[in-house]
């Protein structure tokens, strides 16, 4: 499958499934919601005390699993890892791109400043998934 077309159903859906590598190995699976940003990277929001921030630290690959319009239609993406640095202050780039993120999953905010300030009292990290590889069954 190419990329182009599992990004077009990852733009349909934004629900999906990350798969990160514990240190074990094995493979761990969070449900997420993930945004598509016009240069093909996929991001998702998470907090620096999850177990898969700590996963992607340690081995920065993931897949993220995405249904498409039945439960036999579907698009794996893999790809690289890269981690934004953990929202420190409400005026710092990676409060800025979990604002985008927001934005283009829910739309405005009712309070920009709360939702900053919460962003850096949670330690939230954007996630950013460089496609490498795809694969699935779509229509």
């Amino acid at each position: 499958m190419e990329i182009e077309k599992a990004l077009a159903a990852a733009r349909e859906r934004n629900q999906s499934v990350l798969t990160t590598i514990k240190s074990d190995g094995r493979p761990q699976l969070s449900n997420v919601l993930h945004a598509v940003g016009q240069d093909g990277v996929l991001r998702i929001s998470t907090t620096a005390d999850r177990a898969k921030y700590a996963n992607l630290r340690r081995t920065p690959w993931a897949a993220l699993h995405v249904l498409g319009e039945n439960f036999w239609s579907y698009a794996v993406i893999e790809g690289d890892v890269e981690l934004s640095d953990v929202a420190a202050d409400p005026a710092d780039a990676a409060v800025d791109e979990l604002v985008e993120i927001f934005r283009s999953l829910q739309g405005e905010h009712d309070d920009w400043d709360d939702y900053r300030a919460t962003m850096v009292r949670d330690r939230r990290v954007v996630v950013r998934i460089r496609p490498t590889h795809a694969y699935g069954m779509l229509p």
